[in-house]
């Protein structure tokens, strides 16, 4: 199935890994021009050089952790052009009791997760509804619908993205943009094997133990019982920033491998 997005430029934050490495890697192979991002320039670069073909791929190093962060990469953004697509990608999680969450926990998670996806849709967003095409997609997560208390900070930045891109979604009516987030199954990506590799080396368990056990408590609901993989996120979301999806707006799409017991 053709797309429709060859030749149309995409810019996904937090892509020099996981999730949104592999979205990136998902647009160019539908010929669309892409943007990566990342806070290390030695990984902008490396996450570059890895993906083809090479004239269709930007690196922007910028920490979207601050403001000032966000108005580094829209400066950058503009000079390369106006942007068609943006997936708003980029964050982090943590496991922590809500009494051991402390507000500068809270802060950080927040200007991340939350802030960056609404400094950067602001920003492109009005450019999309001028030119009369144009995607945004919030990378949310099963957590949005279904919050850990361990992970409560991290899920409340999650439900948040899907209440923003249903209300964007509201500005852009009788026009060819839409605003959609995605409920994102647990994905087995670098960030996940790191957190349960440290994990692992305390406990003194196998990561395999790890990897498996997961799915005997906090993941019991999953339909899957096993992790996603990133390119199985990214089908998806690639799928949200296509021509074919048009139809879909204002939406929060489930790709939780059915761990949310819920009909809608």
């Amino acid at each position: 199935m053709d797309l429709g997005i060859e030749d149309r430029l995409a810019l996904v934050s937090g892509s020099t890994y996981g999730i949104g490495r592999a979205i990136a890697n998902a647009l160019l192979q539908e010929g669309a021009r892409v943007i990566i991002n990342g806070r290390s320039e030695t990984a902008v670069k490396a996450a570059a050089a890895a993906l083809s073909p090479q004239d269709r791929v930007y690196g922007i190093a910028a920490d979207l952790s601050a403001a000032e962060g966000a108005g580094k990469l829209i400066a950058a953004v503009a000079k390369i052009g106006p942007v068609d697509i943006l997936v708003n990608n980029v964050g982090f999680f943590d496991v922590k009791k809500f009494t051991d969450i402390t507000d500068r926990d809270w802060f950080d998670m927040i200007e991340l997760n939350f802030m960056s996806g609404v400094r950067l849709t602001r920003a492109l967003l009005p450019g999309m509804l001028e030119r009369n095409w144009g995607r945004v997609v919030f990378i949310a997560s099963e957590q949005s619908a279904k919050p850990n208390p361990d992970m409560v900070h991290y899920a409340t930045t999650k439900t948040a993205q899907v209440s923003l891109a249903r209300g964007l979604a509201e500005l852009t009516r009788g026009t060819r943009v839409t605003v959609n987030s995605a409920l994102v199954a647990p994905t087995w990506s670098e960030g996940v094997e790191t957190f349960l590799g440290n994990i692992a080396s305390q406990t003194g368990e196998s990561m395999e133990a790890m990897r498996t056990g997961y799915f005997k408590t906090t993941g019991a609901a999953s339909l899957l019982q096993r992790w996603a993989t990133p390119d199985e996120i990214a089908a998806q979301i690639v799928f949200l920033c296509s021509e074919r999806a048009s139809a879909i707006n204002g939406a929060a799409q489930r790709v939780d491998g059915g761990i949310v017991r819920s009909l809608f």
